[in-house]
């Protein structure tokens, strides 16, 4: 997976490498920075999702498509297609472009609104990578463990850089009984939650 990443995926990645540096120096406005997950967390979550149990792939917070793009890795490792939501038009439009430019469109399902609004009607979720606004983590956690078959993943991005904004979901989320869970110190840190 990761000894053959394609030419133009990679090209891609290191655009919206350079594009996300650019904006944290010259300190674009909060919300239309892309905020991406570095190489190595990328790397983590496209093991897992290529490593799960049959079902769907689910992404909340698709930004400029970046974590997609490892995402879409496992896809064409598993033969199996990531659901992407995006609500920022902005970030939306990126997206949309990256997938293209990489030529990955038939890996990806990306989808522009609120994740909220689409989770209820998803089931069999064998992976979802959690990386939206902060004070939708709870709302989410709580819609997609519910839909995820046995052995699923769950994995929450900054749960260390985000800790205290976190601490409430993350102490909730350690006791969950529904899933054995911890917390990774890789990147921003992840949590990893598997369902029993």
């Amino acid at each position: 997976m990761f000894h053959n990443i394609p030419d133009l995926l990679q090209k891609r990645m290191n655009y919206l490498r350079e594009l996300d540096a650019k904006d944290r120096k010259d300190g674009a406005p909060l919300l239309q920075r892309l905020r991406q997950i570095p190489p190595e967390s990328g790397k983590f979550i496209a093991l897992l999702a290529a490593s799960a149990p049959p079902g769907k792939l689910v992404e909340i917070g698709t930004s400029g498509g970046y974590s997609t793009l490892w995402l879409t890795l496992a896809c064409q490792e598993i033969g199996n297609k990531v659901l992407t939501f995006e609500i920022l038009e902005e970030k939306f439009k990126l997206a949309q472009e990256t997938f293209k430019e990489a030529q990955v469109e038939p890996f990806v399902e990306l989808i522009k609104g609120d994740a909220r609004d689409f989770l209820k009607d998803i089931l069999n979720i064998s992976f979802c990578f959690l990386d939206a606004e902060k004070e939708y983590y709870d709302d989410c956690y709580d819609l997609v463990v519910p839909r995820m078959v046995k052995g699923a993943l769950l994995v929450a991005d900054n749960v260390i850089s985000h800790e205290e904004e976190l601490k409430a979901m993350i102490e909730r989320v350690l006791e969950d009984k529904r899933v054995d869970s911890m917390i990774i110190p890789i990147g921003s840190g992840l949590m990893l939650c598997r369902k029993l």
